[in-house]
């Protein structure tokens, strides 16, 4: 079983270094197939995404594919709104079988809206152009932020939907930047994101630990060896295989 997390970690660190897509989208299914219950699923799950996705910016910003500017405006919105929905998740005090179905349940439906953007992805891409292109940077900012409260909300009840909502967002709202500049930029403000939320979740006891390190030890080559090969290598085969997988797993955790 150690072996299984650290494969697990591997596979789910290179796919996320080269696509940008398929951190908690594909980590917190295997840790629910691994029988890890939801509510730990969600928060460690959220801090393997915050220091694996460390080390995918540390090489994206040496290949210059990070826009810092767009990363804060998304991080404006969403890092206050993970805060809000933390603190009412405590407020309210809910109990632990509630907490478990409310995340299996929110997990799904991200899976879901997570499959169809990446299926929908050339469509989007070019209503993106249509609608957003002839703006002007300082017209983007509220938009952008705006993104981040949802994503900051999505992410913090199900730990996904950083990656592939988060890169499709910035493709509609930014379709003139390189696909790897909007990659290293969402990996970017996942960052802040899924750290503040995975320390939240580690105050109410959703945090195992020593699964974490076992995650780790696997993710952190493979997200390296991912975010060396972006742009090098064909995800027409990648994503559609993908995004099959995780429509199944949401339809199962859903229904």
């Amino acid at each position: 079983m150690d072996l299984g997390y650290t494969v697990a970690g591997l596979a789910v660190g290179f796919i996320v270094g080269l696509t940008g897509v398929g951190g908690g989208s594909l980590m917190t299914p295997i840790l629910l197939w691994f029988g890890i219950s939801p509510a730990t699923a969600v928060g460690t799950d959220l801090l393997y995404a915050a220091v694996t996705k460390a080390g995918g910016v540390a090489v994206h910003h040496r290949q210059k594919h990070i826009d810092w500017r767009i990363t804060l405006h998304l991080s404006l919105g969403s890092v206050p709104a993970a805060m809000l929905t933390l603190g009412l998740l405590s407020w309210m005090h809910v109990p632990a079988q509630v907490m478990d179905a409310l995340f299996r349940f929110v997990l799904g439906v991200a899976l879901l809206l997570t499959a169809g953007a990446i299926l929908c992805k050339p469509w989007l891409i070019r209503l993106g152009q249509k609608h957003f292109g002839g703006l002007g940077v300082g017209e983007r900012w509220w938009p952008t932020a705006l993104v981040g409260v949802m994503l900051g909300v999505l992410v913090t009840l199900s730990s996904i939907g950083a990656g592939a909502l988060g890169t499709l967002a910035l493709f509609l709202l930014y379709p003139a930047l390189p696909t790897s500049r909007l990659i290293g930029t969402e990996i970017a403000h996942a960052v802040p994101l899924t750290l503040v939320a995975g320390l939240g979740h580690a105050s109410m006891g959703h945090l195992d630990w020593l699964l974490l390190l076992k995650l780790l030890s696997g993710s952190l080559p493979g997200i390296w060896l991912g975010s060396k090969l972006t742009g090098k290598l064909s995800d027409h085969w990648l994503r559609p295989a993908l995004a099959v997988m995780l429509a199944l797993a949401g339809v199962k955790l859903v229904l």
